[in-house]
């Protein structure tokens, strides 16, 4: 019986390494991927060192049909999911596809914000790892990919910043996120996640 028991652990790991490995170099999620009705709930926190917190709450995102356009719902509005699925176009993307444990890239972003500032993330980004994580809404496999550089604005402000992704294909998102610069960590956390059936 003992033997029996080993052998069937011993079948389990297997297979748990192989699913990693098949899924080990994940490419970016497509259209097909989503379904009416899947919804993700994050919630998240920003404080300074002295305990100060300057945002907390909760943000959720859902794959709706907008007048028969599949979209995707957010506080803000609705983005059609072609946007969003739609390849980046960039020799310094967010995600270099595909993902793999090892893989370095730099990346850039150009950015305004809602009151008209203007900036620039630059940072050089690795895949750390891709293992099993596990987050409020549970344990999915997800790659651990840092960004490390600097956030610069047009107020004159520049900082050093490390971001933390857990990004788990799956799901088709990040499950956490951990921004620092200089004294304030911010991070996000999935702690919800269903399809409607």
């Amino acid at each position: 019986m003992k033997k029996q028991g080993l052998l069937f652990f011993a079948l389990l790991v297997i297979n748990v390494a192989i699913s990693a490995k098949e899924l080990d170099g994940s490419q970016p999620p497509s259209l097909n991927d989503y379904k009416i009705g899947e919804t993700w709930v994050w919630k998240y926190k920003g404080a300074t060192s002295s305990g100060e917190v300057r945002a907390e709450g909760t943000d959720t995102k859902t794959i709706v049909d907008d007048n028969g356009v599949v979209s995707m719902k957010t506080q803000h509005g609705m983005i059609p999911l072609k946007h969003i699925v739609k390849p980046e176009k960039s020799d310094t993307p967010r995600y270099h596809w595909p993902l793999q444990a090892g893989k370095k890239w730099k990346f850039e972003e150009r950015w305004t914000s809602e009151d008209g500032t203007t900036g620039a993330t630059i940072q050089d980004a690795e895949v750390l790892s891709y293992q099993q994580e596990t987050v409020e809404a549970g344990t999915f496999m997800a790659y651990t990919i840092r960004y490390k550089g600097t956030i610069s604005n047009s107020r004159g402000y520049r900082a050093d910043s490390e971001d933390i992704y857990l990004y788990a294909p799956t799901l088709k998102t990040f499950i956490k996120l951990t921004q620092s610069q200089d004294s304030y960590v911010y991070v996000e956390e999935l702690i919800e996640h269903k399809i409607e059936k």
